[in-house]
């Protein structure tokens, strides 16, 4: 009996002291959890202050990139005075991959989809310069200035904005951060 009455005693004292280790416990890891999350969320804004300057200059130099190479301004900005249509349709092919190439370091800062948005930009452009340039009468022999005249009127005719699709991806992707 008297050991019993030892063991119901020894219970008394030990459950209670169980539960409310265990309440310590449970307590403890949610405090260390949010102390976790919070770490992390204060690391992902000192981050966000040093990135989001980054990934807004890298939206805007593609930006600038669609605009160059968007036909109209590209013809505006590539003079075609004096050259054989070969020479131009060169030259023209030449600005937008160097454009390109120049801003090659700007997807870094960009998501995959937009990227890729400005590539098929660059192709529809190559492809659209040189689709007019095949479709030139003579064009071995044509001049640049018809070739240009010949871009400036098919995409009149079409109402045709090759880089519209990338600069709308840009744009979405700029709204998106905010």
């Amino acid at each position: 009996m008297d050991s019993s009455a030892y063991f119901f005693d020894l219970l008394k004292i030990i459950l209670p002291a169980l539960i409310v280790a265990g309440a310590i416990y449970f307590l403890f890891q949610q405090f260390l959890e949010k102390e976790q999350q919070r770490r992390l969320i204060e690391m992902r804004l000192e981050s966000s202050k040093t990135t989001l300057p980054l990934r807004l200059q890298a939206l805007e130099r593609v930006t600038m990139l669609l605009e160059r190479i968007t036909p109209n301004n590209l013809l505006v900005r590539v003079s075609s005075a004096g050259l054989s249509a070969a020479d131009y349709h060169r030259l023209l092919l030449q600005e937008v991959r160097a454009e390109v190439e120049h801003n090659l370091s700007q997807q870094l800062y960009m998501q995959p989809e937009t990227w890729a948005a400005v590539k098929q930009a660059q192709e529809t452009v190559v492809n659209l310069i040189s689709t007019h340039y095949q479709a030139l009468p003579n064009h071995q022999e044509a001049r640049g200035p018809e070739l240009a005249r010949h871009i400036l009127e098919g995409l009149m005719t079409n109402q045709f904005d090759p880089t519209a699709a990338a600069l709308l991806a840009v744009k979405r992707e700029a709204v998106a951060m905010f």
